[in-house]
């Protein structure tokens, strides 16, 4: 009978039963307190979780660097030069593309009877791109901004000048030994 009684029990309680499962730490919350009615003093300690705000941290952090090498970024050289003087800019892209379209030239006719005069005039046109360079570093710096702007158009005219007169050189020097390999006959 006692079985009856049970399913009687269970069908009546259907539906009504908890089947939820307990919070997290439940279980040692369920300890603790377990414990403490028998009089067992535990010694371990809840974990404190450092990593929230030790992440919070690091992202405001994080944040606070960014924006503060946004502030402090240097300019560039060239920026600074557009800004004292505007003009320099469009003078600039002018010249470079005229003087590397020449470079071209000169390192498309580099050949075994020229190659010592290549060399030379790309060193030299390598000091006197380093010379620009420390132009635009006393433009900067508060030089005398009519005179510095004018040794700037200078030094890029010496350039295109000397790759003229070196393209000329190499011109002469094929048609010299186009000449002499004309006058020989076998």
């Amino acid at each position: 009978m006692k079985e009856k009684e049970l399913e009687n029990l269970f069908g009546k309680l259907q539906g009504q039963f908890d089947i939820e499962e307990p919070e997290l730490g439940h279980q040692d919350r369920f300890l603790e307190k377990l414990n403490q009615s028998k009089g067992v003093v535990t010694l371990q300690k809840t974990k404190k979780t450092w990593w929230k705000p030790l992440s919070i941290a690091a992202s405001i952090a994080l944040v606070v660097a960014l924006g503060f090498q946004q502030i402090t970024k240097e300019r560039s050289v060239r920026e600074q030069v557009v800004e004292i003087a505007p003009e320099v800019s469009q003078t600039e892209f002018h010249f470079t593309s005229l003087i590397q379209e020449q470079v071209q030239v000169l390192e498309n006719s580099k050949a075994p009877e020229n190659e010592q005069l290549v060399d030379d005039t790309l060193k030299q046109l390598a000091k006197l791109e380093a010379d620009y360079k420390n132009l635009e570093q006393d433009l900067i710096n508060g030089g005398n901004d009519k005179i510095i702007l004018n040794a700037m158009i200078i030094n890029f005219q010496t350039r295109i000048d000397l790759l003229q007169e070196v393209l000329t050189n190499i011109e002469e020097i094929k048609n010299l030994k186009s000449n002499n390999d004309a006058n020989f006959t076998i």
